[in-house]
């Protein structure tokens, strides 16, 4: 019963996690050297998280606007785009709109 208990809390903490997630970002190559396993999906309404992505750096400081850069020493997380649903950490969809980031 409280290993259960344990589990949910990390599931939420770690939902929370990636919700605030913002600022710049490097994608990686090689899946090993991530922070986070990432799928994109193809819609809206069956994605964890929605991201924004920003032209500058400055206006990424909220949870769920990121900025790609190319450089992962000034990255302040990497993600790695994984075909496969299952291995991802979480799911995204890219929105057109900073208005709509983040999670349900």
């Amino acid at each position: 019963m409280i290993a259960g208990l344990v589990s949910m809390v990390n599931l939420a903490k770690a939902q929370i996690e990636y919700c605030e997630l913002r600022g710049a970002v490097y994608e990686e190559k090689d899946k090993r050297l991530a922070n986070f396993l990432v799928y994109i999906e193809e819609s809206e309404a069956f994605a964890d998280f929605l991201v924004y992505e920003e032209d500058n750096k400055l206006y990424a400081d909220s949870g769920g606007l990121w900025y790609f850069v190319e450089v992962r020493g000034i990255a302040d997380f990497t993600v790695y785009f994984t075909k496969e649903r299952s291995e991802a950490h979480f799911t995204i969809f890219f929105t057109d709109s900073p208005t709509f980031v983040g999670c349900d």
